[in-house]
């Protein structure tokens, strides 16, 4: 995996892997509490008896361990991951024990007309210890050209 300073040295098709992020159901529960105090992501009882058959986390907290997997990938440098907007897709419930990481592909590189920078499209995907995809979120992000 390279880590690419400046959108001048982007390329499609290039891609990027996470390191590892290990589940818990105490996280998946505070996460729950805190932001999405559903059922499915509390008590594992009352879970056992949704679409989920168990404990699962929370979507917004699968996007939070996406988001914190790929700023630590650093995909541009030193640079922030700006994003101006993009889609996500839950495929499979997170569970207590998983550990996941994500993949990333940029598909396609736009410059800016009027400034010096250029906007980034990426597919990320996170995928369980199995292999198994439970997550994607394509996001649209800025990205500075060399200073000249």
């Amino acid at each position: 995996m390279k880590t690419i300073a400046w959108f001048d040295d982007l390329a499609v098709g290039m891609k990027f892997k996470s390191g590892e992020a290990r589940i818990t159901a105490p996280e998946m529960k505070r996460f729950a509490a805190e932001f999405d105090p559903q059922p499915m992501h509390l008590d594992e009882d009352a879970a056992a008896k949704t679409f989920f058959k168990g404990l699962a986390a929370s979507g917004w907290h699968t996007a939070s361990i996406g988001m914190r997997l790929l700023v630590e990938t650093r995909p541009f440098g030193d640079h922030p991951i700006v994003g101006i907007g993009g889609g996500v897709r839950w495929l499979a419930p997170v569970r207590a024990g998983d550990v996941l990481h994500i993949e990333g592909e940029i598909e396609s590189l736009t410059p800016s007309k009027s400034k010096p920078q250029g906007t980034v499209n990426m597919k990320w995907t996170m995928y369980n210890q199995d292999g198994l995809a439970v997550y994607a979120f394509t996001p649209m992000t800025i990205v500075p050209c060399r200073p000249e």
